[in-house]
């Protein structure tokens, strides 16, 4: 942190300072201001104009708007074994969650905008019931459809990035990075915070409060490796979410929570990086192709392909327990794929992501030009495409053989892969692409209270510090679609409406 007593002049000052401009941060300040209309918002972006809009602008624009306050907590409790949150904080999650779909609705109306209830998501089997998890207590209850903001993509984000823009005292600052609390030495109080801005630090005070909303550490590869273990993995959202946040709290003695979350709670998705892009494709999650495998670092075979893990999150059930998906164990991972899986459709999911919604990049509708560039490798056979990615020719096509082989007799005696997913690979030419894992989000981030406060290592809150978004969620194990962008609402309504409440300093 920086000391109080080292400020000797403030560069900028008001009255709620908001470090992040993704969906939590806007309706923090949407909600500080219009708790207070006469209150000066600031909002800090690190990232560019043109980048901003965080995890919530690459998303899928799901929110989970549940109805039954008491099914909700039993579910999210549920959810969250074994990593229990405080029931204060779970109650008024569950109530903010289960009363804030009209205010939705109103906001988007207001920006020109439509509030959408859907019962599936797109690409998906829409008779597909919305609920992740049904077994678990309270599910059917909690989830009956899940809901959006047209049009998309980035539906969600847009309306209140329009809210944002419309409200005269909220000001934004682009391209300035937060870089440590100014607090006070003695209580922690904190007054407002050291940024980079025009290539220099400068100290801007908040008279009320300041509230994170950075994001988490999905786009720190180094982060990953110390916190979570992970070898290789990549955001699928915001790649400049790089622990910024959480670095922060750290120094200003705030308790730290959910840092090795199973999955990060979102789930490991198969995705696709290559050296363009800092952020990674989703690989297509509802694939049509059916002649296709992923192999393992030992050139084999290691699930079951078949099924759509999309529905849960890439998660699979084993033992009664809802387990990760193993990509991110088995590195390095090839998908290998034939001709006519090729033609398919696109191998990345093309409605969600950074490299699609945020950089604008097309995926080819028949992966021609992603071959082109060398992102996807093509061979007349599987003993050539083998020497390509660096696999042992032999083991590569003794793995496909078998694959063949169970797939003409409609019988996957390893993995169990359903007959109606699994043809034969053996429409030439033969490809083959790289598989990594892709994270959506991390929530990691300091434990918080029910008025969204920072607490720190004794559970009293730091004075004047406040936090909403995926940073620091209460989502602790596995994740309910949706439940991301609707909790950014719900905290950032909190923390708004708490942090400009706040006494103001002279």
């Amino acid at each position: 942190m920086a000391s109080l007593n080292s400020i000797t002049t403030w560069d900028d000052e008001t009255d709620v300072l908001i470090a992040g401009y993704g969906l939590a941060g806007a309706v923090t300040a949407i909600e500080a201001h219009d708790t207070d209309p006469d209150a000066d918002i600031l909002i800090l972006e690190k990232n560019p104009e043109h980048l901003a809009g965080g995890n919530s602008r690459a998303s899928g624009q799901t929110l989970w708007c549940p109805k039954d306050v008491e099914a909700t907590i039993a579910y999210q409790r549920a959810l969250n074994e074994p990593n229990p949150v405080d029931e204060t904080l779970l109650r008024v999650w569950a109530e903010a969650m289960a009363t804030q779909e009209p205010w939705i609705e109103q906001k988007a109306a207001e920006a020109g905008m439509e509030y959408v209830r859907r019962s599936a998501r797109p690409g998906a089997d829409p008779n597909h019931v919305t609920v992740e998890f049904e077994e678990l207590p309270g599910a059917k209850q909690a989830v009956s459809y899940n809901s959006t903001i047209e049009p998309n993509p980035s539906g969600v984000w847009n309306a209140f990035r329009i809210h944002v823009e419309k409200r005269p005292r909220i000001r934004l600052s682009f391209e300035t990075r937060a870089a440590e609390l100014v607090q006070d030495p003695d209580t922690g109080e904190v007054y407002g915070l050291i940024v980079e801005r025009d290539g220099r630090r400068q100290a801007i005070l908040a008279c009320r409060g300041v509230v994170m909303t950075t994001g988490s550490f999905e786009g720190s590869l180094q982060m990953q490796r110390d916190y979570w273990g992970a070898e290789e993995i990549y955001a699928l959202g915001n790649p400049y979410n790089t622990g910024d946040g959480i670095k922060i709290l750290q120094k200003a003695g705030a308790d730290l929570w959910h840092m090795r979350n199973f999955t990060q709670t979102g789930g490991l998705q198969p995705a696709i990086k290559v050296d363009e892009y800092p952020a990674a494709f989703f690989r297509q999650q509802f694939m049509d192709g059916t002649s296709w495998i992923d192999v393992a670092a030992d050139g084999k075979r290691y699930y079951d392909e078949g099924i759509f893990y999309a529905y849960t999150h890439y998660r699979m059930k084993r033992h009664g327990k809802w387990l990760d998906v193993p990509t991110h164990q088995m590195l390095p991972v090839h998908m290998i794929l034939d001709e006519t899986t090729r033609l398919a459709q696109p191998l990345a999911a093309t409605w969600k992501s950074w490299n699609i919604v945020v950089e604008g990049y097309e995926w080819s509708e028949d992966n021609s030009k992603e071959i082109e560039k060398g992102w996807i490798a093509k061979a007349d056979s599987i003993r050539e495409l083998a020497v390509l990615i660096g696999r042992d020719p032999d083991v590569l096509e003794d793995t496909v053989n078998r694959y063949n082989e169970a797939a003409r007799s409609c019988n996957d005696p390893e993995y169990g892969r359903s007959a109606d997913r699994m043809t034969p690979i053996e429409n030439g030419p033969f490809y083959a692409v790289k598989v990594v894992p892709g994270v959506v989000a991390h929530t990691g981030g300091a434990r918080r209270n029910e008025r969204s406060q920072v607490l720190n290592h004794d559970g009293q809150a730091i004075p004047r510090l406040y936090e909403a978004g995926e940073m620091g969620s209460i989502f602790a194990n596995i994740y309910q679609n949706g439940g991301f962008l609707a909790e950014c609402i719900a905290f950032g309504r909190i923390a708004g409406r708490n942090a400009v409440a706040e006494q103001g300093v002279a």
